[in-house]
C-alpha cells in the first residue's frame, strides 16, 4: 500500500534522525527534505541561501543582527516579505516551503518547525526521535573525530538551539511529548530497528485513518 502521510521528524542532535527521516523515505519509496527545505525555500522567495543556511533553525532577537543581515539580504527578498526581521523572513519563506511541499504529496521532512506548519494537514505524522547521552557522544564523537567532551558540547549547544527556535516560532515545546504524535529513543533499537518502528507505527495510523 502506497504511503499517504507527510512524516516530520524532530530530533536530538547526535539521535540519527536525519539518517533515519533518509532510511524511512526509502522504505515508504517517498522524498525526504531536510537541507533540501533550505534549497526550496531560497529559491522561491528570492532571498539570498546563506541566509537560510546561517538561520537555520538558530533565532536571534539581536535587532542589529538583524538590520544588518536584512540589509545585505536586499535586492533578493520578495516584495511580499519587506518589511520583516530577516530571522522572520527566512522562518515565513521556510513555513511556505514545507506547505507547498506538502501539497505535491507524502514525504518526509526533517526539522525546520516542519509540524507545526503542517499542524492543519490530516496526514501529517509527527515524530521526535531522542537517544541517550553516551549514545549521541558516541555517534558525534565517531562522525567528526572529536573527543567525547567536544562532543558533548556540541550536541548540548545544538539541542539548546533547535529548542530556542522552536519554542520561539511556534505555541509547542520541543521535545515534549504533547508536541509530537510519536516520541522514540532511537539508542534503543538502533537505526534500522527505529526505521522500521516508525514504518509500523505509519501503516497502522493509515489503516485506522481508512477506516
Amino acid at each position: 500500500m502506497a504511503c499517504k502521510s507527510v512524516i516530520t521528524i524532530g530530533r536530538q542532535y547526535g539521535s540519527g534522525g536525519r539518517e533515519i527521516g533518509q532510511k524511512l523515505a526509502g522504505r515508504l519509496g517517498i522524498k525526504c527534505y531536510d537541507n533540501e527545505l533550505l534549497d526550496r525555500a531560497a529559491k522561491e522567495s528570492g532571498i539570498c541561501q546563506e541566509l537560510f543556511e546561517n538561520h537555520d533553525e538558530k533565532p536571534t532577537n539581536s535587532f542589529l543582527y538583524s538590520l544588518v543581515m536584512d540589509t545585505y539580504s536586499m535586492g533578493y527578498a520578495s516584495a511580499a516579505l519587506s518589511g520583516m526581521p530577516i530571522n522572520h523572513k527566512v522562518f515565513l519563506a521556510q513555513f511556505n516551503a514545507i506547505k507547498k511541499i506538502a501539497d505535491e504529496g507524502p514525504c518526509v521532512m526533517v526539522g525546520r518547525c516542519a509540524d507545526y506548519a503542517l499542524d492543519d494537514y490530516p496526514n501529517r505524522i509527527s515524530v521526535f526521535i531522542y537517544g541517550s547521552m553516551d549514545k549521541r557522544i558516541r555517534r558525534i564523537a565517531d562522525k567528526y573525530n572529536f573527543t567525547d567532551a567536544k562532543a558533548k558540547d556540541v550536541i548540548t549547544k545544538t539541542d539548546k538551539q533547535r529548542a530556542s527556535y522552536y519554542n520561539y516560532y511556534t505555541n509547542k515545546r520541543w521535545g515534549d511529548i504533547a508536541s509530537y504524535d510519536l516520541c522514540i529513543n532511537s539508542s534503543i533499537l538502533g537505526i534500522d530497528g527505529t526505521v522500521e518502528i516508525l514504518r509500523q507505527f505509519i501503516e497502522e495510523r493509515e489503516a485506522l485513518n481508512a477506516k
